[in-house]
């Protein structure tokens, strides 16, 4: 699995030009679900994601989680997050999981934040056309990747 993780001050995801879910301070979590994945993969990422100090304190320094902050989760779906552009100017996907592997792996994904974040976490529709929104804060961006612990 392939996360780019953004801190926000606030984000949004609209469907058909209406807004679907949203929440302000916290963490937008894109994901993308290779062929490879599966429970595993969910479960360190979940943790890692409620664990990561990317919050200020008092004092200006990123020390604080998610949870320290009691800061909202906005989950969307992003098969191209697996685009491999080695050959030629037209991504392949052929990394990414098929639709009926990957919806199942983004629920169980989905599941597991809103158990360990312990409140509901918007999201966003697998498989739908979406216009996602945000105001990084910071900016603070990152990119994690499940078979690639480093």
């Amino acid at each position: 699995m392939r996360l780019t993780i953004q801190r926000v001050r606030e984000a949004s995801v609209q469907i058909n030009q209406k807004t679907t879910s949203q929440i302000n301070q916290g963490l937008l979590v894109l994901i993308g679900i290779g062929k490879e994945d599966g429970e595993a993969d969910v479960e360190w990422l979940c943790n890692k994601i409620l664990a990561l100090r990317i919050f200020s304190d008092g004092f200006g320094k990123m020390n604080k989680s998610i949870t320290d902050v009691n800061g909202d989760i906005l989950l969307v779906s992003q098969f191209t997050l697996f685009a491999s552009t080695k050959k030629g100017n037209r991504p392949s996907y052929i990394r990414s999981a098929r639709p009926d592997t990957a919806i199942t792996l983004y629920r169980l994904f989905h599941n597991r934040l809103e158990v360990l974040l312990g409140k509901p976490v918007p999201a966003g529709e697998f498989g739908a056309d979406m216009k996602v929104f945000l105001c990084n804060d910071g900016p603070v961006t990152l990119n994690m990747d499940s078979k690639n612990r480093e």
